[in-house]
C-alpha cells in the first residue's frame, strides 16, 4: 500500500513544546477530584496566602503536614520537587462558593515555612499542631510552642522516622483476685 501526499509525515517539522502547566497566583495549579490544589514554594507560600485572602478566601480551614519519608520519588505537580514534609493548608471563599487548597514542599535539613497567623488568625492552633507533631517551624508566629504533647517531650510523633515505644497502661482492678 503506497503513501498518498496526503498521508506522508513531514520529519521536518518540530514537534510543538510541551505547554506549561496551568498557573493561578503565579504558582502551578493542578485538579484533584475537581478542587484546586496551588504548588508554591516556601518563597511563594507567605505571598500566595495574602492573595488568596484579598481574592474572597477569608476562611483558612485546615494547616496540616505529610512525612513523604517513605515515598521520596511521588508525583509532584509539573517542575515541582518532591521534598520530605508537605504542608498542607486549605481556603474556602464562602460568597462564591469556593476552595483551595496549597501543597508546599518542605526540606527535611531545614524544616521552615512562614506563619499566616497575622492573615489567619485561626491558623494559631493549627500551626502549634504541626509543630508539635511533626517539627515544623513556622517563622513568626507569635507563640510556636507544644499543643498537645507535654513541653518536656523528646521528638515530634507522627514523623515516620519516630521511635514506637510502649506506656504501660493501668485498668481500674487489673491485678485484683477474682472473686467467688
Amino acid at each position: 500500500m503506497s503513501e498518498t501526499p496526503d498521508e506522508a509525515v513531514d520529519d521536518t517539522e518540530e514537534a510543538a513544546p510541551p505547554e506549561p502547566p496551568p498557573e493561578r497566583y503565579g504558582v502551578p495549579l493542578t485538579d484533584s477530584l475537581g478542587q484546586e490544589v496551588l504548588h508554591p514554594s516556601r518563597e511563594q507560600y507567605r505571598g500566595v496566602v495574602e492573595a488568596l485572602c484579598e481574592d474572597g478566601y477569608i476562611t483558612c480551614i485546615d494547616v496540616t503536614a505529610v512525612d513523604y519519608v517513605a515515598h521520596p520519588h511521588r508525583p509532584t505537580a509539573p517542575g515541582v520537587a518532591p521534598e520530605r514534609f508537605e504542608v498542607v493548608a486549605q481556603f474556602l471563599d464562602l460568597e462564591q462558593r469556593r476552595r483551595v487548597r496549597l501543597r508546599v514542599q518542605v526540606p527535611a535539613d531545614d524544616p521552615t515555612i512562614a506563619s499566616i497567623v497575622d492573615v489567619y488568625p485561626g491558623a494559631d492552633a493549627l500551626e502549634r499542631e504541626v509543630f508539635d507533631m511533626f517539627g515544623i517551624t513556622f517563622d513568626g508566629h507569635p507563640d510556636l510552642t507544644r499543643i498537645l504533647m507535654p513541653e518536656d517531650w523528646d521528638g515530634h510523633p507522627l514523623r515516620k522516622d519516630y521511635a514506637v515505644g510502649a506506656i504501660p497502661v493501668q485498668f481500674k482492678g487489673a491485678g485484683k483476685e477474682e472473686r467467688s
